[in-house]
């Protein structure tokens, strides 16, 4: 109850705003001309039958008729409403007529009425005017209002069904996303496990030392992977930390004809950025550009801008590497680009060049603007 009210509080505030000015105006008349009582009689009894018009349809005859689909039942009912109604409203009018006009005659002597009657100019000839036909003239602005009530309520309860349908299929698309990118996370990280443990496998026969600080980093990168990364939303500097000791982890087992270069940015807004959408391609870059026998190469680099994040890798492209399983090429890249499509559509450049020798990548995330 608490929600559907939280949710409605703003319709709510405005319905009465409006009812304050139409209740508050006769006041205004009142204390700025010499109102006639039964002009005030007469405006307060037919805005609480537009009143009713308007909040029958509105509540009742548009959600029970109208958006079911019954729209022959929507029109008959709409059209009983208004012809009850005028009724009340014609009779209404009649009383407060009929009781203003006796009380004047009642506060005029005898003498006064039949003076003033003397005393009326005689109707000039050729130019005698009727009085004017009010019970037409009634029904005319009383059919008037009435329909204009009607389709005003009508509109007005469209466009609310319509904003709140939009709601709704927003949440919808918002856990479709959040499941989604579940989903891909949890095939990014046992893809990258996967790889570390053969490097920390390899590494244990050469260099046991450097084996235990191999341990203790993917402990931390783990802990990471199964808390941090966990919100769906994590701090830059907590996903540069991570970064850096996936790299410090694959600098282990480098030769001295890897050349390496990261550039990471040192002062940056510390911003919210979702996990692991940047270290599948470092691993790709590894996995796919560190040769034996070859001089080889990656560079990595980011930069952080107000509005921007751009984050680029190059690595040489050698086509037999030693740590390459052909069965798990391309798990992470095909993955961080269904992610990218989740959380940035239509906010985000992904450049990709592939040459015999090399591989180049470039991505550019457009942050939103708070």
């Amino acid at each position: 109850m608490r929600k559907i009210f939280a949710g409605n509080t703003m319709r709510i505030l405005l319905h009465l705003l409006a009812w304050m000015i139409l209740l508050g105006l006769p006041l205004y008349f009142i204390n700025r001309w010499n109102v006639n009582r039964d002009f005030i009689w007469l405006y307060y009894i037919n805005a609480v039958i537009n009143g009713i018009i308007f909040y029958v349809n509105y509540l009742v005859i548009v959600p029970r008729f109208f958006f079911e689909g019954r729209r022959y039942k929507y029109y008959l009912s709409v059209v009983v409403l208004i012809a009850c109604f005028y009724f009340v409203s014609d009779n209404s009018n009649r009383l407060v007529f009929e009781y203003g006009s006796n009380e004047r005659i009642t506060e005029l002597p005898g003498a006064q009425v039949e003076q003033d009657r003397h005393n009326q100019d005689p109707p000039t000839p050729g130019k005698e005017f009727g009085r004017p036909p009010f019970r037409q003239m009634h029904l005319f602005n009383y059919t008037f209002i009435s329909l204009f009530l009607v389709f005003f309520s009508l509109g007005l309860r469209i466009l609310e069904r319509h904003a709140m349908i939009e709601k709704k299929q927003k949440e919808l698309e918002r856990e479709k996303l959040n499941s989604e990118l579940a989903f891909l996370k949890s095939q990014i990280s046992p893809h990258f496990f996967f790889n570390t443990l053969n490097n920390i496998y390899s590494l244990i026969s050469i260099h046991a030392e450097d084996a235990k600080d191999a341990v203790l980093k993917l402990s931390k990168m783990m802990r990471y992977l199964l808390y941090e990364s966990e919100q769906g939303q994590t701090l830059l500097s907590s996903e540069i930390e991570f970064m850096n000791n996936y790299i410090d982890l694959m600098r282990l087992r480098m030769s001295e004809k890897v050349k390496l270069t990261v550039d990471f940015p040192e002062k940056y807004e510390n911003i919210s950025i979702a996990p692991l959408l940047f270290i599948p391609f470092i691993e790709n870059a590894f996995k796919h550009g560190i040769s034996y026998r070859e001089k080889s190469f990656i560079h990595i680099a980011m930069t952080v801008s107000k509005d921007t994040i751009t984050f680029s890798c190059s690595n040489s492209d050698n086509k037999v590497s030693e740590d390459t399983n052909g069965n798990h090429t391309g798990i992470g890249l095909e993955n961080v680009s269904k992610r990218l499509n989740l959380l940035f559509p239509g906010r985000y450049d992904l450049n990709i060049d592939k040459s015999l020798k090399m591989y180049n990548m470039e991505l550019i995330i457009r942050l939103e603007k708070t």
